[in-house]
């Protein structure tokens, strides 16, 4: 896989969201990739101790009556495909995903609640990271999920999490190098290093936009 350079990474950030042609964010290929390792895993301890499976009613809010017919790689580009989410909404989301995991270390990343999971971190992600989001309602669809239940999932998860949710820079950049850590053997990825950028251009973005109201004001 070829490396992404830095113009790239902040041409990602602005345009993953609103040009309809974009590609896919290469990591959402690595997040898939290590989710899908630490499904493995978990199936494999859970044969060997039934005392591996959460006994904690909260954390079974994600779990399914049936588990869903697809793949998580297939389960993430399609929440790109419908949302647009920036790169660094996904590593977000990781972070997120992996403080919970520390929060409740008898929770278990399994087949019957990761969509749930990816679902509901995302969107708070986006919420997090992006200056404009869809409702829950959209979300609740594009995931596969019922308005209520998508509300649901959502304040569980914000009280289990103890509304904990900052992300800085430091945190954001010691994820994206633990995920392209953790692919490394599998070829290498290069992961949308952006944050610190996207701020930076942010900031730009709104002083013009300030200079141009002065503008228009002193015509």
């Amino acid at each position: 896989m070829a490396n992404i350079s830095p113009r790239k990474l902040r041409d990602d950030l602005y345009c993953y969201s609103y040009q309809q042609d974009s590609s896919t964010p290469l990591v959402i290929s690595v997040l898939a990739s290590l989710i899908e390792r630490n499904l493995a895993r978990n199936e494999r301890i859970a044969k060997n101790c039934t005392w591996a499976l959460s006994k904690n009613v909260r954390t079974r809010v994600f779990d399914c009556h049936e588990t869903p017919d697809m793949t998580i790689q297939s389960y993430l580009e399609r929440i790109f495909r419908y949302t647009r989410a920036g790169p660094s909404v996904y590593v977000v989301a990781y972070v997120y995903i992996d403080r919970f995991c520390q929060l409740y270390p008898e929770f278990r990343i399994s087949p019957r609640n990761v969509h749930r999971l990816l679902i509901t971190t995302i969107m708070v992600a986006s919420k997090y990271v992006e200056d404009m989001n869809y409702r829950n309602s959209y979300f609740a669809r594009v995931g596969g999920l019922t308005t209520n239940e998508m509300n649901k999932l959502e304040m569980e998860f914000l009280f289990m999490m103890g509304f904990k949710f900052h992300v800085n820079v430091s945190v954001f950049e010691s994820y994206c190098c633990h995920l392209e850590r953790e692919v490394s053997i599998g070829g290498g990825y290069e992961i949308e290093r952006t944050l610190r950028c996207a701020e930076e251009i942010k900031s730009k973005q709104i002083e013009e936009r300030s200079c141009s109201q002065i503008t228009r004001v002193l015509l």
